[in-house]
């Protein structure tokens, strides 16, 4: 048996080495996580009247992806996690930046607005891996019907 162990024994051992280095080669691939400048006069809070219950919920909620003010945590600098949270954080920013709100069309702040409440009733935001390292980030009912009529009675039509 020691005959036939030794040459898996050094496979698995040659295997688990090769993955640990390319681990470590990985941690040396570039990540984006700058976060831009912020012009607090182009936020959702500054260009809209967002009552301060709705402005808790976007802030624990759903900030960290959607502007430009994330944290990133010590994880998002360890690869691959750091290739996911980043890639996470910038399509979130491209779908709707609440740092940018004030350079969005009528339009646009009509969609983004329709979808806030949309993704929440939904179940859909926050995400749900998201929502599972972040324990405070979920939404409750009455956040989520809080947040909803203030999308609906902000909407111009």
């Amino acid at each position: 048996m020691s005959a036939a162990a030794s040459p898996l024994r050094r496979w698995l051992l040659r295997g688990a080495l090769t993955v640990v280095f390319l681990l470590v080669v990985c941690q040396f691939l570039p990540v984006d996580r700058r976060n831009p400048a912020v012009d607090p006069a182009k936020t959702i809070y500054a260009t809209e009247n967002v009552p301060q219950a709705v402005k808790a919920v976007f802030m624990r909620s759903c900030n960290n992806c959607h502007s430009n003010e994330t944290s990133w945590p010590w994880y998002s600098y360890v690869a691959p996690v750091s290739w996911l949270i980043a890639s996470d954080v910038h399509h979130a920013r491209r779908k709707m930046d609440l740092s940018q709100w004030g350079n969005y069309t009528a339009k646009k702040r009509e969609e983004n607005l329709e979808d806030i409440c949309e993704q929440l009733t939904d179940g859909d935001m926050p995400d749900g891996l998201y929502a599972f390292f972040h324990r405070d980030a979920h939404v409750s009912p009455q956040e989520r019907a809080a947040v909803c009529q203030w999308t609906e009675d902000s909407r111009q039509y």
